[in-house]
């Protein structure tokens, strides 16, 4: 049975999209509720950081429907630019390429704010409360910083726009383990403190599942199963497909 859901205010239907000849996304199908932590876990090259980069813009959609509801009207936005989305209130951390690392922590927040400079500053006041250690770096290079921290510069570059939904792709990659369990609760935080909701794409199924209230499960480029986080957690099928086949003791 599946679970009663929020309000959707992120809506994809039969997205089909790729690079140019390649269709990596068949039709996949999927949700965000208000409020909600959305994962999307599967093997490599099931289409998952596909998904992300067709909402935002950045791939061809070839069929299907995304819609967004955080406006007074539902919006298609398939095919929109990404700072027309950006300006609509959804944004989006690449796995890559996330910082511009010759920069200061000040300078990528600022580029972060051109879609609305108007509340620049309060919202600059807001995220060195969330992420005190900005306040202190704020004139380092962000190219200097660990992974960890750099991870923290690109989530408040795209955070300084005041987003409602926000898109992360491998959030944990290349953080070291010791810190991969504060990156998770960072983006509970989000959630709990800031209202967002957040679709995350994420290789570490196992800790993705744990924070998700409902995930998706992608085989080449289609969806394969879905369900509460706790409930893929149990899933035998996914246990032994994608978490590895053992459980975490």
């Amino acid at each position: 049975m599946t679970p009663e859901r929020r309000k959707p205010v992120l809506t994809v239907t039969d997205l089909e999209a790729g690079y140019g000849d390649l269709r990596i996304l068949k039709g996949v199908t999927i949700f965000v509720g208000e409020g909600e932590i959305v994962s999307i876990i599967g093997a490599n090259g099931a289409g998952k950081s596909t998904l992300l980069k067709a909402i935002y813009g950045l791939v061809q959609i070839y069929r299907g429907r995304i819609v967004c509801g955080l406006g007074e009207h539902l919006e298609d936005i398939c095919n929109w630019k990404p700072h027309r989305i950006t300006a609509l209130g959804l944004n989006y951390v690449p796995q890559r390429a996330n910082i511009f690392p010759q920069m200061s922590v000040i300078e990528n927040l600022e580029i972060g704010a051109v879609t609305n400079r108007i509340e620049f500053t309060r919202r600059l006041d807001q995220l060195f409360e969330l992420f005190p250690l900005l306040k202190h770096r704020q004139r380092q290079a962000a190219g200097t910083m660990s992974g960890g921290e750099r991870q923290m510069v690109a989530l408040a570059r795209a955070l300084i726009s005041g987003p409602k939904i926000l898109l992360l792709d491998e959030p944990s990659a290349g953080v070291a383990p010791r810190i991969v369990d504060e990156i998770f609760d960072r983006i509970v935080m989000l959630r709990n403190e800031l209202g967002l909701c957040l679709l995350i794409v994420e290789q570490n199924a196992r800790r993705a599942l744990e924070i998700s209230d409902y995930a998706y499960v992608f085989d080449t480029g289609l969806n394969r199963y879905e369900g509460t986080g706790v409930q893929l957690a149990s899933d035998e099928r996914v246990e032994e497909l994608y978490l590895g086949g053992v459980k975490s003791a």
